[in-house]
């Protein structure tokens, strides 16, 4: 339950709570019990955060206890103890739930959602855009509840609520995607010219801007990959397009389930890749800078694995090794000579 009322919370904080899960979460906390230790540290880690945008906001802290922050309204010193004494049981839980309430009827207004839970015809629909840095892993919980892993350097754009029949994100960069099922009502990413569309599948999307290839392998379900508004590959279980972003070559092949997204487990798994990718992607991953002097080796395809932590270094002399190369580094500067 506790995940649950944290995941409540969450989406309550996010703005993103439902007419469901807000009503899931006044009910949590109706029948909240003094000793509910847990609730209380995620309500108080929530209430500081909404605290630094509204300074004059009112709330309880994780000891059950009245705060406010008007001078006027400062609870006297001498009766701090009787007053905790009495209300450290219910009043948290009384007060909390209206401020939910509260709360709520703002968040509907904001919304601006219908009798039916539809956005009113000619409302613009608000985006939320989600980053991760250099050498920086992010996990995202999309409004329909599916699951995104952003690699380094990636982001990911998509509405904050999703309507009229399909569910449609950008993504820059690398992410692999649980997208939950749901019934007519397709998932669609964007990535430039490309478009992935699925339902109920487990896919990994590598689409750097600047790169020569866009990847995209499959570990369950089907998708289906178009260029523009042609199918280009249909994938399924263990299956992977590489899709040239300068031609029309399109290279579809079996892959090992295992290898797909190795990245999240800390796999650095290079099949056929060109170089100067490759040196792209450790840049992102270690947040170093690589520059490749020799300007031969760029475009040579290499096959390599190795683990994240051997650390760049390793990483840099496999490759060179592999290519023929020269590395010098200083600091956190390396060239490929």
């Amino acid at each position: 339950m506790e995940e649950r009322i944290r995941y409540l919370l969450r989406q309550y904080e996010n703005n993103k709570c439902s007419r469901e899960e807000l009503e899931e979460l006044f009910g949590y906390i109706r029948t909240a019990r003094n000793s509910d230790v847990p609730l209380k540290r995620t309500v108080k880690k929530i209430y500081d955060d909404i605290r630094k945008n509204h300074p004059s906001f009112t709330y309880v802290d994780e000891n059950g206890r009245l705060m406010l922050t008007e001078p006027e309204q400062v609870i006297p010193a001498e009766k701090e103890g009787v007053f905790k004494k009495k209300t450290q049981g219910t009043l948290w839980i009384f007060l909390l739930t209206g401020i939910l309430m509260i709360s709520a009827a703002l968040w509907l207004m904001r919304k601006g959602v219908t009798g039916n839970g539809t956005p009113p015809p000619g409302r613009a629909i608000a985006l939320t855009k989600k980053f991760s840095n250099r050498s920086e892993q992010k996990f995202l919980l999309l409004p329909d509840s599916t699951q995104v892993w952003l690699n380094a350097a990636s982001s990911l754009e998509f509405p904050d609520e999703f309507t009229g029949g399909k569910r449609e994100v950008v993504l820059s960069g690398e992410a692999f995607f649980m997208v939950k099922h749901i019934a007519g009502s397709p998932f669609i990413i964007n990535t430039g010219e490309i478009s992935t569309v699925a339902s109920g599948s487990s896919f990994n999307i590598k689409a750097y801007p600047g790169e020569r290839e866009v990847m995209v392998s499959v570990s369950q379900g089907k998708v289906n990959v178009k260029r523009n508004r042609d199918v280009v590959a249909i994938l399924t279980n263990g299956q992977q397009v590489r899709i040239d972003n300068a031609g029309e070559r399109v290279v579809k092949k079996n892959i090992a389930v295992s290898k797909i997204a190795g990245w999240q487990q800390g796999d650095m798994i290079y099949d056929d890749e060109n170089f100067r990718d490759i040196i792209a992607d450790l840049e992102r991953v270690y947040n170093v800078n690589i520059i490749i002097s020799n300007k031969a080796v760029q475009n040579l395809k290499i096959s390599a694995s190795f683990k994240k932590n051997i650390g760049i270094s390793q990483a840099l002399l496999l490759l060179c090794r592999l290519s023929g190369a020269q590395l010098h580094s200083g600091g956190q500067q390396y060239e490929i000579q």
